[in-house]
């Protein structure tokens, strides 16, 4: 009987591991699949359309695709930690040129996503305090996927308002 609630025991707990193992690669391939879409969205665009905006007081195009790398910053920085030194977070939405707004956004993609993989899935049900909710660990990296999934949206909006067709959607 002993070594039976053993071989439960020890069950449970590879079950457990494999469920969070799941639940971090899966939340990962998501995130990037959104990074993929988002930078393609983002070159298909021209450089004049990246100062296009739906209407007065609005993010244009490269202001939204800035947004987004913000916030992936943002997002880690309540994970606990820190961007690199040459991330300006408060400024980045002034940055200019369609390269430029491109790099700093697959530069926070980088970021956030080696900041994810290194989450110990044992912290996943610690409170991080968003500013605007508190939630857990592992619901705060799926803040991180719904926000870059609502920016994407955004994006494509924008792109079928000016004529501009999702590359992916051909």
């Amino acid at each position: 009987m002993k070594k039976l609630i053993t071989l439960f025991v020890c069950m449970s707990t590879l079950m457990a591991s494999a469920q969070d193992s799941v639940a971090k690669s899966s939340l990962q391939a998501l995130i990037s699949n959104n990074e993929t879409q988002i930078t393609s969205l983002a070159n298909a665009f021209s450089e004049e359309q990246y100062n296009w905006r739906p209407a007065e007081g609005i993010r244009s195009v490269g202001e939204a695709i800035l947004h987004i790398a913000a916030a992936n910053y943002f997002l880690a920085t309540k994970l606990g930690f820190t961007p690199p030194e040459d991330v300006d977070m408060m400024g980045m939405e002034k940055i200019t040129g369609k390269e430029n707004v491109i790099e700093t956004l697959h530069k926070s993609f980088v970021f956030v996503l080696d900041k994810l993989g290194q989450i110990n899935p044992e912290d996943y049900g610690k409170e991080v305090d968003l500013g605007f909710s508190k939630l857990s660990t592992l619901g705060t990296m799926m803040v991180v996927l719904d926000h870059t999934g609502e920016h994407k949206g955004q994006l494509i909006a924008y792109a079928r308002s000016i004529g501009v067709v999702p590359p992916w959607s051909n």
